[in-house]
């Protein structure tokens, strides 16, 4: 329970303490700020606490922004000003200071002084035309409550509930209707999560329809798929409508659009199966470009987002295009973001092959993605931009470097201070491209895969010997992340046998998750995952060296088993850590607004 302490002389005809109780708070009367402070040590430690003025005229919305919103430790609008836990002691003093300096009466607002005595920050939402005023007579007070008679603020509320910047099939096909959904889950008490959960069962039973193979199973998939990505808004919606935002949430609902994504794709490989069509090299072809740029996006933002003087022409005419109009739809949809792609793969789906929607998928995504690079690359050059000690770390945890990296970059540490600032990521792709293409032309069993391996995991460390605070050095974490899985790919599709790919597909997905849980740990402020889970998988160096040595060892039949064991292995290793994790997390509540992926 909330606690609300209103102050002030009651107002005759006042909604204010029956608003108060509507949004779950306990309300209690103080005449004067002494007797507020009072009633503030009386209230728990664990509970959230608000001081508001019994004169406040304006919408409940408006009260629910100010006081219910889980993410700031802090906030205010006018007349009213909460603390949850964390906070309270910032407000104890201010309260305290007031009464000190002789604050006895409430001739001005009490919640409005406390705001500018406090010695924190305080999160003021945007209220925009929603009403919330300290009237000081009769007649603003009348003046103010036909500006709230004016305005819906529930119109206002489901307004608010959908994303401010979204794609254009999510904008124009979804949220015109999926926000009424929204609403109708709030007021069933559903929560996001369950939306959310909801929304990856209805995938997966998409992914098991498309796996039977039949025309009728393809259209069912794509119908449920859509169905999913219409629940995968409507959680979103639903958390900013009744405010319900949480850490466990933002993660749930990342990863599970992951997971909704990637288990369609296997189903549609083994529907084509059972037609006779191998895919499954096209399928985890789609997950390695698709999850490599997603880190593309990750790691550019990571480096950037806090970095001083960050300025380009590049940006500058990025911004101006999208201030017209019809230009900023057409640089949203060919990015290709999650709506245009999940609709894009639905109705392929149901009109043609497997195949069909795989090759449109890739040509797609490798448009979207070399758009998308080219633009930050050109960023990254023309503008004058100094990166902070966070957004190096932030890349060195983004980058997974294992024990062997991680032990020769100490080597390396010295000779890497004198090279270039662009020697990074030049050698990391340098890296990558001789592994990928070593084990991509030679034949399966051979030598050649692990050499390039060993000079894989050499060049994998120069890159890191230093802070990764160069110009383009958010494009290492990518250039590891194609390598690892690039490799995985190949060496599959050498192998030759029978469920060789499906098991490089299973391991890719489990490793492709661990750099997931990596990303939205950080977007949390939550933390890279523990050294000793980075050490215990081997980090992308060492991966890449076992799996080209168990191509070496083993026969194909049997690279297919080992392949099969190591993903079995990662998947448990990391889920159960990041389950532990995310479920017991002290974090505070997020909500990412950030592209649509």
């Amino acid at each position: 329970m909330s606690t609300a302490i209103l102050t002030g002389q009651p107002v005759p005809g006042s909604s204010i303490e029956g608003d108060l109780r509507s949004l779950g708070f306990d309300v209690r009367t103080a005449a004067d700020a002494a007797e507020a402070e009072t009633l503030l040590a009386r209230v728990p430690g664990q509970e959230r606490v608000a001081v508001v003025d019994a004169r406040f005229v304006g919408h409940v919305h408006a009260l629910r922004l100010g006081l219910t919103d889980p993410r700031f430790p802090l906030a205010a609008i006018p007349g009213a000003v909460t603390a949850q836990p964390a906070a309270r002691q910032a407000l104890t003093r201010a309260l305290a200071r007031e009464n000190s300096a002789g604050g006895t009466t409430l001739v001005d607002s009490l919640a409005d002084r406390l705001v500018e005595a406090l010695d924190a920050e305080v999160h003021r939402p945007e209220l925009g035309s929603l009403v919330a005023e300290v009237p000081a007579d009769p007649q603003a007070r009348n003046e103010a409550r036909q500006s709230v008679a004016a305005v819906d603020d529930e119109a206002v509320r489901l307004k608010s509930a959908v994303k401010a910047r979204d794609g254009f099939f999510t904008t124009y096909c979804i949220s015109p209707y999926s926000r009424y959904l929204a609403r109708w889950c709030a007021r069933r008490g559903l929560t996001p999560n369950q939306v959310t959960t909801a929304s990856l069962l209805t995938a997966l039973i998409a992914a098991a329809c498309a796996a039977t193979g039949t025309r009728g199973g393809f259209v069912a998939a794509g119908v449920l798929l859509l169905f999913s990505f219409v629940l995968d808004c409507t959680d979103g919606q639903l958390a900013r409508y009744s405010l319900q935002y949480s850490t466990l949430g933002a993660w749930l609902d990342a990863t599970f659009d992951r997971a909704k994504e990637y288990a369609y794709y296997a189903g549609l490989a083994l529907g084509a199966a059972r037609g006779g069509d191998d895919v499954w090299a096209l399928a985890l072809g789609a997950m390695v470009l698709q999850t490599c740029r997603h880190v593309v996006d990750f790691s550019f933002n990571e480096a950037n987002h806090d970095a001083t003087a960050n300025t380009s022409p590049t940006a500058a005419l990025s911004d101006k295009l999208d201030s017209v109009g019809w230009t900023v739809w057409v640089r949203r949809m060919i990015v290709l973001p999650i709506g245009e792609r999940w609709a894009m793969i639905a109705v392929l789906t149901a009109l043609t092959t497997p195949r069909i929607t795989f090759y449109a998928l890739l040509i797609g995504c490798a448009f979207a993605a070399t758009y998308t690079t080219a633009g930050r690359v050109l960023r990254s050059l023309t503008r004058k931009a100094n990166r902070t000690d966070r957004a190096a770390q932030a890349l060195a945890d983004l980058a997974d470097s294992g024990p062997l990296a991680q032990g020769l970059a100490e080597a390396f540490k010295n000779p890497a201070r004198r090279l270039p600032g662009f020697t990074a990521p030049a050698v990391a792709l340098l890296g990558g491209l001789a592994v990928v293409a070593t084990a991509a032309l030679t034949d399966f069993g051979g030598p050649w895969p692990v050499v390039a391996a060993l000079f894989y995991a050499a060049t994998s460390a120069l890159a890191v010997a230093r802070p990764l605070k160069g110009a383009l050095d958010w494009l290492v974490p990518p250039f590891f992340r194609a390598a690892e899985y690039g490799t995985v790919l190949a060496l599959g599709v050498k192998a030759g046998v029978n469920g060789a790919l499906p098991a490089a597909f299973g391991l890719v997905a489990a490793v492709a998750y661990h750099h997931y849980d990596t990303v939205y740990r950080i977007r949390g402020n939550a933390g890279a995952p523990p050294h000793w889970l980075v050490r215990a998988i081997g980090g992308h160096e060492g991966r890449t060296l076992m799996v080209t040595v168990l191509a070496v060892l083993f026969t194909a039949a049997q690279f297919k088993v080992a392949l099969t064991a190591l993903a079995v292995a990662v998947a448990l290793v990391v889920l159960v850590e990041s389950i532990r994790f995310w479920v017991s997390a002290g974090a505070p509540a997020v909500h990412d607004e950030g592209e649509p992926a």
